[in-house]
């Protein structure tokens, strides 16, 4: 393994390819590590691949809504609704400016879901019961998990099959995961079975900073293979995207920040094709 890891690197290991449709929730209770910017990016390029792509917004913020062009102020149906009054998945979900994406919009209402939910029947697997019946017309489902180990999260656990992990190059890294582990194992144990934490993205990586690396080969001898070889850098272009509320490939598609986070979506999909051809 090299040094210094950058955007362009690569093992040139062998792709790890999995059935679709595949629904991971991307999820680290530490804020501020670019959990929303990586849901978002990855969603629109694997969308620009040509995957028929789903992002769950489950963040009270909208962040990965406005992200992608979503107006979060004026929703006449949005996650509040799907999570706390059964409306169906499919009311909610509008089309994002990027071709095969979609997005189920979340916006301050979800906020209250945490105390509302505590007396809700079945409360853990509210998402997945939406989620289940729009599942065939996605090849991939990405959940933005707010920066919690709430009921929002575990409803996120329930419904998927993977997790993704966002960790970022500075100190403490690691810090906090310890928890985040235990709740998937017991959600693992007790609700769904077929669980697991599939990947690692290192993000905010300063290829200047010693630091940086360390944290890396640190995150490496923890998680294995379960960590991209592609790391996502520390760039101007993508903290400014967002403002704009367009994903990086179409805000700066040739900025370093956009070629990382290409590489990442590639080695997430791992070689397997869409279900159909669109």
């Amino acid at each position: 393994m090299s040094d210094t890891p950058n955007a362009t690197s690569s093992s040139g290991k062998a792709p790890h390819q999995r059935a679709l449709p595949r629904v991971i929730a991307v999820a680290n209770q530490k804020g501020g590590v670019g959990k929303t910017t990586t849901t978002v990016n990855l969603s629109s390029f694997l969308a620009e691949m040509g995957y028929r792509v789903l992002m769950v917004d489950l963040d009270p913020q909208g962040n990965a809504s406005s992200g992608v062009g979503i107006d979060t102020r004026g929703l006449d149906t949005s996650m509040y609704d799907v999570i706390l009054n059964d409306a169906p998945l499919e009311d909610c979900i509008e089309p994002a400016s990027v071709r095969n994406l979609f997005v189920a919009p979340s916006n301050l209402d979800l906020a209250g879901a945490e105390i509302e939910l505590v007396p809700a029947m079945a409360r853990e697997h509210r998402l997945k019961r939406a989620i289940d019946p729009i599942l065939e017309d996605y090849d991939f489902v990405f959940i933005d998990c707010p920066p919690s180990l709430g009921s929002l999260t575990i409803n996120a656990f329930v419904a998927a099959k993977e997790i993704l992990v966002p960790i970022q190059c500075e100190y403490y890294a690691l810090e906090g995961l310890g928890l985040l582990l235990r709740v998937v194992e017991s959600v693992k144990r007790n609700l769904n079975p077929g669980l697991e934490l599939s990947t690692v993205v290192c993000t905010m990586f300063d290829s200047r900073a010693r630091l940086s690396n360390q944290v890396v080969n640190e995150v490496r001898e923890h998680f294995g293979e379960k960590v991209c070889e592609t790391v996502i850098p520390r760039n101007v272009r993508l903290s400014e995207a967002p403002s704009h509320h367009q994903p990086i490939n179409v805000y700066d598609p040739g900025s370093k920040g956009a070629a990382a986070y290409r590489l990442v979506a590639k080695e997430v999909a791992g070689g397997t094709p869409p279900q159909r051809s669109r």
